[in-house]
């Protein structure tokens, strides 16, 4: 029986630690643009705005200026959209065209096929 109360209450932290881990950002990140499991987009996950750990990358720091003109922390589809146009790490490929092709905007080495 105490086994059993063990294993359940380990199971149970283990899956409240796992739903903390997952940044809300990375949620809005996800749900605006939708790529490919193989793509670099899904393969990167927190690497698309950070370098390491807190230090973000030229689209994580373009992507911030964005937030804090809207005054807000919160992440929505609408500020990542307002930043589309940019080309954060200057490869000749807009941030909204690499999101949605599935390539990473903080990336010059990560850019669309053929481009």
């Amino acid at each position: 029986m105490k086994v059993r109360w063990l294993v359940s209450t380990l199971l149970a932290l283990g899956l409240m630690v796992s739903a903390l881990a997952t940044p809300k950002y990375f949620v809005v990140s996800k749900k605006t643009y939708p790529a490919a499991p193989e793509s670099d987009l899904t393969k990167a996950k927190c690497t698309v705005c950070h370098v390491k750990g807190k230090e973000l990358n030229v689209y994580g720091k373009d992507l911030q200026k964005a937030l804090q003109e809207k005054k807000t922390k919160d992440l929505t589809a609408e500020i990542l959209k307002s930043i589309e146009k940019l080309d954060s790490d200057k490869d000749g490929v807009s941030n909204g065209d690499e999101l949605k092709a599935g390539t990473l905007p903080g990336d010059p080495k990560s850019k669309p096929a053929g481009k």
